[in-house]
């Protein structure tokens, strides 16, 4: 095997593609964006993550990426391509940039060929939508004639480069042939375990792990509404209900965001919505809290009059500036739409990572990014800019303590 396909030079396909050129295989990257090719050919990376700017310089320069608007014949094709929801309101997957990238190689295969799907996916997304349309677009019969398995991302942006190397790969291919074909491929660059298994338990393995997080976080956005009422402390009931040796509740916040956990286990509502309740239960909980958060701000600012808020954060979690799906953009839209002043603040999101004049007038400060440059704010230096002198913390980073010592208002979440 020696030249690899990869469709979609995102966040995943990219680095992918980067550790298969690493590893020495002649590697092809395709994007449908021009603007993400011309970067590319440059030795420039359209995503920030650390170590992938070089990483894409040195593999140009050694030849061994190329990019293009088109696939072409290869041994291997990686499709990474995105699979968002198409509706808020009805959530199902959007799998027409996966159809369209299996038919794009569907006429390229030979026999011999290995296909790996890596996008998230609804559970049998690779036998019963990508084996048809290779199958249909080629003439040949998968498993057969050729390999197909399904072998999903597990990084965490931030961490990407050492995690797609050292975690454990879970692959599944649709005959015993096809998983051990891919774990051949993968095995040139992933140091971790690697265990296969049929292709529809592998697409429901990614998906069940992020369902797990996503339950357990509106687990924790709920008793954080409950202790609110109670007038208890959520940090210090979690703290010492997380000393119990099985017990590991994760922290509450502003939502969910993230490619992943805010939608994947809609997919999973998708394929089986009577069974799914609480799975559903859980999104609706996660997607409800920029709501709650921003009710929760309104209640600091009732006896203002024309408030200035200033935001600390956008991105989706902290020391990233990744700002998909955040929660902290739903909460700023709807503090926006109440008519409120709104200036925001991110050390990781371009054009928004300045301080000047965020603080200067402002009534209330409110935390919806954990980035640790907050955890290092002086209540002191910050107190004579302000008008009002409160504070609404959705992550729980700032040490209530000393900033009420300084003469702030603090609301946490």
């Amino acid at each position: 095997m020696d030249r690899i396909c990869v469709l979609g030079l995102g966040y995943i396909g990219l680095p992918t593609a980067l550790m298969f050129a690493s590893a020495g295989y002649e590697v092809i990257g395709v994007d449908v964006k021009e603007e993400v090719l011309n970067s590319l050919r440059n030795g420039d990376c359209h995503i920030d993550e650390p170590g992938l700017n070089d990483l894409v310089r040195q593999v140009i320069l050694k030849g061994k990426l190329e990019v293009s608007s088109h696939p072409v014949q290869s041994d291997a094709f990686i499709i990474a391509v995105p699979t968002p929801i198409t509706d808020p309101d009805y959530p199902h997957a959007d799998l027409s940039y996966v159809k369209s990238a299996a038919a794009g190689i569907s006429p390229l295969l030979r026999r011999g060929n290995l296909v790996v799907l890596e996008s998230t996916s609804p559970p049998g997304t690779t036998e019963e939508i990508v084996v048809p349309i290779l199958e249909d677009g080629s003439g040949l019969k998968a498993g057969k004639d050729f390999h197909v398995a399904y072998c999903p991302e597990r990084v965490l942006p931030g961490r990407i480069l050492h995690e797609i190397i050292h975690n454990a790969r879970i692959i599944g291919g649709i005959d015993v042939g096809s998983a051990r074909r891919a774990e051949e491929l993968y095995r040139s660059f992933v140091k971790g375990e690697i265990h296969l298994t049929d292709v529809k338990t592998a697409e429901m393995v990614k998906l069940a792990e992020n369902t797990y997080r996503d339950v357990n976080i509106a687990l924790a956005n709920e008793l954080a509404r409950i202790c609110s009422r109670l007038r208890v402390d959520v940090r210090e009931v979690i703290d010492l209900a997380n000393l119990h040796p099985r017990v590991k509740i994760l922290r509450p916040g502003p939502g969910v965001g993230g490619h992943c956990i805010a939608v994947d286990p809609w997919f999973i509502v998708e394929k089986a919505p009577q069974e799914a309740r609480l799975i559903r239960a859980a999104r609706e909980v996660n997607d409800s809290q920029p709501r709650y958060v921003f009710e929760r701000i309104k209640g600091v600012l009732k006896k203002m009059e024309r408030p200035k808020i200033a935001v600390l954060g956008m991105a989706y979690k902290g020391n990233v500036g990744d700002t998909r799906e955040s929660p902290a953009l739903k909460v700023i839209d709807l503090l926006k739409a109440e008519g409120y002043e709104v200036a925001i603040y991110d050390p990781y999101v371009k054009g928004y990572d300045s301080s000047e004049g965020i603080f200067e007038d402002a009534d209330c400060l409110v935390v919806l990014t954990d980035h640790s440059q907050f955890r290092d704010l002086d209540p002191e230096g910050i107190a004579p800019l302000l008008r009002n002198k409160s504070v609404f913390d959705a992550r729980n980073v700032l040490d209530k303590t000393e900033w009420e010592q300084a003469g702030f208002r603090v609301e946490t979440i």
